[in-house]
C-alpha cells in the first residue's frame, strides 16, 4: 500500500514545479510581445533593402564587389543561431539536427561554424568541426551594432576568400505555435535576374556619387540587416517555443496533481477501511 506521506510530498513537489512553469510561461509571453513587434517592424525594411539591392546588383558586373563573387569552392561557413537557455521545446534541437544532417551529408566540404548561443556551442564544440567564433549570451543585450560586427566579420572572411559560401541557420517565427528552421545563403549575394522582373525593372538610374560606392554601401547595410533580422526571428521563435513548452508543462503538472490526488484519496480510504476492520475484529474478539 502506498505511503501517504510520500504521495503528499510528491503532490507538493509537482505543485511547486507547476508554479515555476506558469511563471516562466508568463515571462516568455511578455518577452514574446516585444520580440514579435521588433521582427514585424524589421521584415518590411529587410525585404525592401533586398529589392533595391537586386535592382542595382543585377545591372552591375560581379567584379565590382567581392561579395558578389560566385565561386565554386567547397569552403562553407554556417552562422548557427541557438538559444542560451533551454526549456523551449524543440527550438534548439531542430537547429542542431538540421546542421548536423548537412555536415554528415557533405563530408567533402571544408565546413566551419560561427555559433550564437550556449546550447549550440555545448553540442558542436565536441564534434569534429571547426568553430571560428562563438557568441554566448547574445540574447541578453543583442542590438543592431552587434549584428553589424558579425556581418562585417562574415564579409571579411568571404572577401579574403577564407570561405566560399556563407549560410545562416535559424528559426523563422511563424506563430507562437510554429517556428520553421531556415537555411539561407547569405554570401555570395546572388541578385535576381532582369528577365524575371516586370518591365519597370529595366529602367536604369542616375547614380550619385557613383554606382560602385552605392553598391558597396548597400551590401554593407544588407549584411547587417540580414544578420539582425535572423537574430530577431530567432529571439521571437525562442520566446514562442518557450511559452508553448511551459504552457504544456503547466497543463501536464495539473493532470499529474489530479492523478496523485486521486491516488492519495484512494490510499487514505484504504487505510481508514483497514483500521475500521481491525477495530470491528478487535471488538468481536473481546465479545468472544
Amino acid at each position: 500500500m502506498p505511503n501517504l506521506k510520500d504521495i503528499k510530498r510528491r503532490i507538493r513537489s509537482v505543485k511547486n514545479t507547476q508554479q515555476i512553469t506558469k511563471a516562466m510561461k508568463l515571462v516568455a509571453a511578455s518577452k514574446l510581445r516585444k520580440a514579435q513587434h521588433a521582427i514585424l517592424e524589421a521584415r518590411p525594411y529587410a525585404i525592401k533593402l533586398m529589392d533595391v539591392l537586386n535592382h542595382l546588383a543585377a545591372r552591375c558586373n560581379n567584379d565590382l564587389h567581392p561579395l558578389l563573387d560566385v565561386r565554386e569552392g567547397n569552403k562553407h561557413l554556417f552562422l548557427i543561431i541557438t538559444s542560451d537557455k533551454g526549456l523551449c521545446g524543440g527550438f534548439n534541437g531542430n537547429i542542431i539536427r538540421k546542421t548536423a544532417e548537412y555536415l554528415k551529408e557533405n563530408p567533402q566540404n571544408e565546413n566551419s561554424l560561427i555559433i550564437a548561443g550556449k546550447k549550440g556551442n555545448d553540442i558542436f564544440r565536441n564534434r569534429p568541426v571547426e568553430i571560428i567564433e562563438d557568441h554566448i549570451g547574445w540574447s541578453k543585450d543583442f542590438d543592431y551594432f552587434k549584428a553589424q560586427a558579425i556581418g562585417d566579420s562574415l564579409a571579411k572572411l568571404f572577401s579574403e576568400k577564407k570561405v566560399d559560401k556563407v549560410f545562416m541557420v535559424y528559426n523563422e517565427f511563424k506563430s507562437v505555435m510554429a517556428q520553421e528552421v531556415i537555411v539561407e545563403q547569405l554570401l555570395p549575394v546572388v541578385p535576381e535576374k532582369l528577365e524575371h522582373k516586370e518591365d519597370s525593372f529595366a529602367v536604369d538610374y542616375i547614380y550619385e556619387p557613383d554606382e560602385e560606392s552605392i553598391l558597396d554601401e548597400l551590401l554593407k547595410r544588407y549584411m547587417t540587416v540580414e544578420v539582425y533580422r535572423a537574430f530577431l526571428e530567432s529571439s521571437a521563435s525562442e520566446h514562442g517555443a518557450r511559452m508553448t513548452a511551459m504552457d504544456s508543462a503547466t497543463r501536464n503538472a495539473g493532470e499529474m496533481i489530479g492523478a496523485l490526488t486521486l491516488t492519495y484519496n484512494q490510499a487514505r480510504q484504504a487505510y481508514i477501511t483497514k483500521e475500521l476492520i481491525e477495530i470491528v475484529n478487535g471488538a468481536e474478539a473481546l465479545k468472544g
